[in-house]
């Protein structure tokens, strides 16, 4: 490099500053549309369209359509299917344990804090606290009252898991998440430590439930859209608030704000989608196109500014490792690309044509070509097949293949390629650790089933969705460290329920909203008479299951290795998996 350009790369505003804090807001089944800042005629986000009129904003940014997967890739800088997260129950929202994420890139150098909702495994080696978060504050699964939750858990007066210990809370999901953020930004800067604090948000994310004040923002809209909208300007004000505190600590100048979305909108569509087409789980655009803010004015970030570049949460992690200046200790070859030249003001930068991949699995194992989308700067192929010009065609009615077949197999040979390279990764399935130090006593849930179609919220386990079937086919993947005797109890009601395995449960109360909470659901009872304990395949041990018994606990020597467990209870119907399982070695650690 010349003495001249080395010279100005340093006066540049991003290599100006002490290592800068770093904010990461991102909410849930909130799309492109469902901002005022974008067009929407209807919401109420008075404080994120501030931060757009204040921020770099990447409008061309994509995620994965779905939960898990986008938090997958934004967190590690690799395509969802390479990571194992490919899904959001069924075991594969379970992020590989080989993955390093952002959490620990940073955790040497910088106080990092996990909020809200994690979705990347409950049990070790996959919860957040094993993956370099020091503070973590967070619901179980894929949001609140679902299966891995705690349970009767609703969006009010909840209990959360605090660094591992149950927690009870006060107020609105959102609301404590964003004041648990709030301490722990105010105890980094007490203690002059820079600081990354990760709020992944569970709303607007149903089941539609909100503080009545906002519902009543829209009344005019139908119920599910109003209390969809009541739940986004309750996250607005959230941020507003915690830009405030930002600014009262004195750190708001070299922090770097971001907020984005975690995939296309599941409510909003029908009033407004910015012209797009699809929703959340499509390979179209509406799919997986989200909002993308930037805002550090010590970076020269503090200005309105478009960026059309296209870009992936794949280059998330590149781009903070190098703005923050963290060495890349782990040797991590990531998928995506440093935005730090495109994002810096004072570069002028010649930015590579790439192809970029996202899609939608939703099964077991990824199928090629499904729900695919092959993006480049100005084409769209879906699915392998159909190609869209997308800057003439935003809502990509016009497929262009026959017309341009060169561009689709130019498409398509690339996506051969990067098919190729993660197809022999499919097979190393997530499996749950059992005997580990850090995680004496491990709770599975039905959420984590493998080979069947699991109970993921807790109104299908007050059902007992899948109750007495024939034969019971599903199983948990784990991975024994060590040879030892283990006590395996079976339930079906969770621990902190403490309820008899046949008793009925009454249904709970309900909270604001347009739609019903988990726990409104009556507690079936089932006529369970005995317990099976089945380990890859054979019954280790049976028992009867009696009146008042909450669990039917089995004593057995597992060997070290992968196996599949399959507890069952028996009634005259069929079989019915154990919703609820506890592991604990019973031989010192």
């Amino acid at each position: 490099m010349k003495p001249l350009a080395f010279f100005l790369l340093l006066c540049s505003p991003l290599f100006s500053q002490q290592r800068p804090n770093v904010v990461l807001v991102m909410t849930d089944d909130q799309g492109y549309g469902d901002l005022g800042c974008h067009g929407n005629p209807i919401i109420k986000t008075p404080c994120l369209d501030q931060l757009y009129r204040e921020s770099t904003v990447l409008t061309d940014y994509h995620v994965a359509p779905t939960c898990s997967p986008t938090r997958s890739a934004l967190l590690t800088g690799h395509w969802t299917n390479r990571t194992g997260v490919w899904h959001t129950i069924q075991g594969r929202s379970m992020l590989r344990e080989n993955e390093v994420t952002i959490g620990q890139h940073l955790s040497s150098i910088y106080a990092t804090g996990m909020f809200g909702k994690w979705h990347l495994g409950d049990n070790y080696p996959y919860r957040p606290e094993d993956r370099g978060f020091h503070e973590v504050y967070r619901h179980g699964g894929g949001g609140v009252g679902q299966t891995p939750d705690l349970w009767d858990n609703s969006y009010f007066d909840g209990h959360y898991f605090h660094n591992g210990s149950i927690v009870e809370a006060d107020g609105f999901c959102t609301d404590v998440f964003f004041q648990q953020a709030k301490e722990f930004i105010k105890k980094s800067v007490a203690n002059h430590a820079p600081f990354f604090a990760y709020i992944a948000l569970n709303a607007p994310h149903g089941p539609l439930h909100a503080p009545q004040k906002y519902l009543d923002l829209y009344q005019d809209q139908k119920p599910n859209l109003a209390a969809f909208y009541g739940m986004i300007t309750n996250i607005d004000e959230n941020v507003g608030s915690i830009r405030s505190l930002l600014k009262e600590l004195g750190v708001a100048d070299n922090t770097i704000f971001i907020f984005t979305t975690d995939n296309g909108t599941a409510s909003g569509a029908s009033v407004f989608n910015a012209g797009m087409r699809g929703q959340k789980g499509s390979e179209y655009d509406g799919g997986h196109r989200v909002p993308m803010f930037v805002h550090w004015p010590a970076g020269g970030l503090d200005k309105h500014r478009k960026i059309d570049t296209l870009c992936h949460a794949v280059d998330v992690v590149p781009t903070l490792l190098e703005v923050c200046e963290i060495p890349n200790e782990s040797n991590v070859k990531f998928d995506g690309l440093s935005l730090k030249d495109l994002i810096d003001p004072q570069v002028e930068v010649q930015w590579p044509n790439r192809f970029l991949v996202t899609d939608s699995q939703r099964v077991i194992d990824p199928i090629k070509w499904r729900k695919s989308a092959v993006m480049s700067q100005r084409y769209r192929l879906v699915n392998g097949k159909e190609l869209y010009q997308i800057h003439s065609d935003p809502g990509q009615k016009k497929d262009l293949s026959a017309i341009h077949p060169e561009i689709v197999s130019e498409m398509r040979a690339f996506y051969e390629q990067w098919w190729a390279e993660l197809e022999p990764t499919f097979t190393q399935t997530t499996e749950i650790h059992l005997g580990h130090p850090k995680h004496p006593k491990v709770t599975l849930t039905a959420h984590d089933w493998l080979n069947t179609s699991p109970p993921w919220n807790q109104g299908h386990i007050r059902k007992a969705a899948g109750a007495e079937k024939k034969r019971f086919e599903g199983h948990w993947a784990i991975k024994v460290l060590k040879e030892a005797t283990y006590k395996i109890s079976l339930l079906r009601w969770p621990e902190e329920a403490a309820h008899p395995i046949t008793a009925p449960l009454p249904a709970g109360r309900n909270v604001p909203g347009a739609t019903k909470a988990f726990r409104t659901n009556q507690g079936a009872a089932l006529p369970i008479t005995s317990a099976s304990l089945r380990v890859n395949g054979d019954t280790i041990d049976s028992k009867e299951v009696g009146q008042n018994d909450v669990a039917i606990s089995f004593i057995t020597k597992l060997p070290k290795g992968s196996h599949q467990l399959s507890p069952v209870f028996h009634s005259k119907k069929g079989e019915t998996g154990a919703f609820y399982c506890i592991v604990e070695s019973i031989e010192p650690q």
